[in-house]
């Protein structure tokens, strides 16, 4: 488990990246609603930081080529990303964002 940051640093509608202790980059997104997701932070379809995409609800769409991720399952909801991204479990607690790592291959 990986202490991501405080809630309160991390702003709705915002995202940050983790390098730290996990084997790929791992995007932690709030959103406006309050939600804490994680996914792989890398577009499936090409190499792009999924944390500077664009975050409407529970998706983010990738700031290269517009491809739309679901946050709950990582899968992507357009083209022209055909693969899903993993997803990871997060929690807050005590204030903070905590990053589970999920292994294996994305859903």
């Amino acid at each position: 488990m990986i202490t991501v940051c405080r809630i309160d640093d991390l702003p709705p509608g915002e995202s940050i990246v983790v390098t730290e202790g996990v084997p790929a980059p791992v995007a932690v997104f709030h959103t406006e609603d309050g939600e804490v997701y994680a996914i792989d932070d890398t577009c499936s379809h090409q190499d792009a930081s999924l944390a500077d995409g664009f975050l409407e609800g529970c998706f983010v769409e990738c700031p290269l080529h517009a491809a739309f991720f679901d946050l709950r399952t990582g899968k992507p909801t357009c083209a022209p990303a055909k693969f899903p991204v993993r997803t990871h479990q997060v929690s807050v607690e005590n204030g903070h964002i905590l990053l589970h790592i999920s292994v294996g291959e994305p859903a």
